[in-house]
């Protein structure tokens, strides 16, 4: 028997939650933990049609990009698709996981490389590195680690717990090291002292490897610009492509960021890429190319379109109790006269 909080756990060892942006808002939305799982639904978006679809599936579980929760809720009463979607979900016991920029910023399994790798992209790297990792050094006195490691995992919330690396050190002086964001390290560090734990902040920068925003790769042989675009647009399944200027060269090197990518343009072009990928550009960040670079705007959700099956093959890989499927609910809510 698996039950929802065991999943949970996987999935935050895959993407932990101090990988996803301050803004963001990804993990459990609702649902019961204990609750047993009968089979998982895979998604970008749940919306009411998701929920339906799994209820119809005799699923209980959806795992989703994009939270359905992303701003305040002060109450439930359907006037939204957001209220509503939750309402369904809460009444027919139907847990709801997102799984957001904590996934967009790994490299090895994470949504850029699975664009990449639909694009023909190879030897991809990060283009923005994580550098904002942060050390706390927790010293525990007269305890065993096992129970250091409960006070410490107790004492903090789901966010925390996937966070918690144990160490040991020879001697009389245990201790533990557990590395993530400054802001939510400063609050840990309140929670375990709460506990009679003693711990301080290391000034001490982590840079993770594979921990970041979008990738930088190569195309195995450079194609002209023309040919690669319209490759691109078959492999989207023929979906709409705008993009700046042609510069007249190969396409060789590629960056690209699943989703919306905008604010990555400036390490595009900085780490040399012949062109840059995405979704969501505005009018006016077109200009910023200066024919240095082709922009290639493909659209949010058809840059992301491949995580749903991202997500049904790294769930069904680990566990094989229960039944994953992808959707079939095409939740992109743009449409194109």
């Amino acid at each position: 028997m698996i039950r929802v909080k065991e999943l949970v756990a996987a999935l935050e060892r895959h993407a932990p939650l101090h990988f996803a942006e301050s803004y963001d808002n990804p993990g459990l939305l609702c649902g019961d933990p204990e609750s047993e799982i009968k089979g998982v639904v895979t998604c970008l978006d749940c919306t009411e049609a998701v929920v339906e679809e799994a209820i119809e599936m005799d699923c209980n579980v959806i795992v989703a990009h994009h939270p359905v929760i992303f701003k305040g809720i002060k109450s439930l009463t359907g006037r939204t698709y957001v209220e509503r979607t939750l309402i369904k979900a809460i009444k027919n016991d139907v847990a709801i996981y997102a799984i957001h920029t904590n996934i967009d910023s790994i490299l090895e399994g994470g949504v850029s490389q699975m664009l990449g790798h639909q694009l023909g992209v190879e030897k991809m790297q990060v283009l923005q590195a994580r550098q904002e990792q942060k050390q706390v050094e927790l010293t525990v006195l007269e305890m065993r680690v096992e129970d250091a490691q409960k006070v410490a995992i107790d004492c903090t919330d789901q966010a925390f717990s996937s966070m918690v690396e144990v160490e040991t050190v020879e001697g009389p002086r245990q201790w533990m090291r557990w590395t993530g964001r400054s802001d939510r390290a400063m609050e840990l560090i309140h929670r375990l002292k709460e506990q009679g734990m003693t711990a301080q902040l290391m000034n001490s920068e982590v840079l993770s490897p594979g921990v970041g925003l979008g990738v930088i790769g190569e195309l195995p042989v450079p194609m002209p610009e023309t040919v690669f675009l319209s490759k691109m647009k078959e492999t989207l399944g023929g979906t709409t492509i705008r993009h700046t200027s042609l510069l007249g060269k190969s396409i060789h090197k590629v960056a690209l960021c699943g989703g919306s990518g905008a604010f990555l343009l400036p390490q595009a072009k900085s780490a040399g890429a012949d062109i840059f990928i995405t979704g969501d550009f505005k009018y006016h960040e077109f200009f910023d190319a200066e024919n240095n670079i082709i922009i290639a705007d493909i659209g949010h959700y058809e840059s992301e379109q491949w995580t749903i099956s991202l997500l049904k093959e790294w769930i069904s890989k680990k566990f094989s109790t229960f039944a994953v499927h992808c959707t079939t609910v095409v939740t992109n809510p743009v449409n194109y006269f």
